[in-house]
């Protein structure tokens, strides 16, 4: 998945170089959280006269379900005027990583209270063609779920290996999944 990016240049020239550093820094907070739903950026230069602090405003606004709003703001009167655009904007990335990764952290800690946010299995098998899957149960059983049984996203965005939790009952052929929720990604291999 991309994160959903909005993208905004104010009396700044957009360039190449600027679009890479930032889709670049997107990126590496896209990896601390696989799961934020938006993210918008606005690059501004607010004051052509300015006397002390650097001229350039970068603001990023990231929300992570189930509400929460992270905001990294620098602004002009922080720092030099000399300051690079790009130093500004590496600022201000490092700032929502370091919130992202404590939003994260804290979450990860509620998964304990929370089973529903648990990883109890993984994607195994799917069998798009008809309409099925099969999960691996940490206690190594094989799950059958069908399409429907998928609550949180669509059958057809699923890939082996990503974590779900699932609630169990017995079908006709032994056990299957009532419902099925995706709580992670697959790791990188």
């Amino acid at each position: 998945m991309d994160l959903p990016l909005e993208l905004t240049f104010r009396e700044v020239e957009k360039t190449e170089s600027l679009e890479t550093l930032i889709q670049e820094k997107v990126d590496k907070l896209e990896r601390i959280c696989d799961y934020v739903n938006g993210c918008r950026i606005v690059v501004e230069k607010p004051q052509a006269h300015q006397e002390r602090g650097n001229p350039f405003r970068v603001r990023i606004d990231v929300t992570v379900p189930p509400g929460h709003e992270l905001v990294s703001e620098r602004g002009p009167m922080e720092g030099n005027v000399q300051e690079q655009l790009t130093h500004v904007i590496r600022e201000t990335f490092d700032a929502m990583e370091r919130q992202l990764k404590e939003l994260v952290e804290k979450q990860r800690g509620e998964e304990k209270q929370h089973p529903q946010q648990m990883v109890v299995a993984l994607i195994d098998r799917l069998v798009p063609e008809e309409d099925h899957g099969f999960l691996r149960a940490a206690d190594g059983r094989e799950i059958y779920f069908h399409r429907n049984a998928v609550v949180n996203r669509d059958f057809d965005e699923l890939e082996e290996g990503m974590g779900v939790n699932y609630d169990e009952e017995q079908g006709a052929e032994g056990p299957q999944a009532s419902s099925v929720r995706v709580v992670s990604r697959p790791s990188a291999g």
